[in-house]
């Protein structure tokens, strides 16, 4: 897969968590295994770093991204971790793909990653996570888009933990039930580790505060589920997608580390799909 002329894609993970680990191990598993070399992983703090891949140095600050001549940088350690090494990670690599979103919804940070990576020639990358239909979504916004809702519908077990423990007793529920609705920005606000998707469906259409959001407990499920609708000069969109809970973390998706697989797959692969 590598090809004559092509080096290992080196990449670093930002998080040593369920998506990361995952991420890891289908990527050994996987045809691209020899183009790509994970030779970091950055952490918060070593103490609960275990197994990391062999050959890989474990990482404490940003600053030791610099002299690894790194490609990609992934990241799946939660919001604050996206300030903490996003912008270290844009001057030391070509791209810096984040997969919690929701600390995008800070507008101001957001600006200056962009800012970073237009000065540093790199990109950073949104990653479609837990989602379906947001390459469809991005090109109808190319015309004037008026409406965009998505919805989010979890288990309440996938609640817990959340303010949604507050607002409903997720323990007593015999029926599906919306606790929230607002927009894109106080969605992920509010809701940090379920409701990160809900920037990626507003950078990708109509923006954070125009974006829709409706959050559903449903103990009638046991995946997490996605429906997101879109009307405008294109037409009509409407997506809908039943998203397995990872095994190690029921607050994320198993798509949201298939998401991230596929994002470093197609920077080695001929074939980009």
């Amino acid at each position: 897969m590598t090809g004559r002329l092509r080096r290992p894609l080196r990449i670093a993970l930002i998080g040593w968590g369920a998506i990361n680990r995952h991420v890891a191990g289908l990527l050994s598993r996987s045809a691209v295994a020899e183009a790509v070399s994970i030779v970091a992983i950055g952490v918060r703090s070593p103490v609960r770093a275990q197994d990391i891949p062999a050959g890989a140095s474990l990482l404490t600050d940003p600053r030791q991204l610099a002299g690894l001549d790194l490609d990609f940088v992934a990241e799946a350690a939660g919001q604050p971790a996206v300030a903490v090494w996003g912008e270290s990670a844009l001057r030391q690599a070509g791209a810096f793909a984040v997969t919690s979103t929701g600390a995008l919804g800070d507008t101001a940070l957001l600006d200056r990653l962009v800012s970073v990576a237009d000065a540093a020639g790199s990109q950073l990358i949104v990653t479609p996570g837990a989602l379906a239909g947001i390459d469809a979504l991005a090109a109808a916004s190319v015309l004037p888009l008026d409406e965009v809702v998505h919805g989010i519908v979890k288990p309440p077990a996938a609640w817990r933990g959340t303010p949604a423990e507050t607002l409903v007793a997720l323990d007593e529920l015999t029926a599906p039930i919306a606790f929230f609705t607002g927009s894109a920005r106080e969605a992920a606000a509010r809701f940090p580790q379920n409701a990160n998707v809900a920037v990626i469906s507003a950078l990708a259409g109509i923006g954070l505060d125009r974006t829709r959001v409706e959050l559903v407990a449903d103990p009638g499920i046991t995946s997490n589920c996605h429906r997101l609708s879109a009307r405008g000069a294109f037409g009509r969109l409407s997506v809908s997608i039943e998203n397995r809970p990872l095994a190690d973390n029921p607050k994320s998706s198993e798509m949201a580390a298939l998401s991230l697989v596929r994002a470093i797959s197609n920077r080695v692969s001929p074939l980009a799909r």
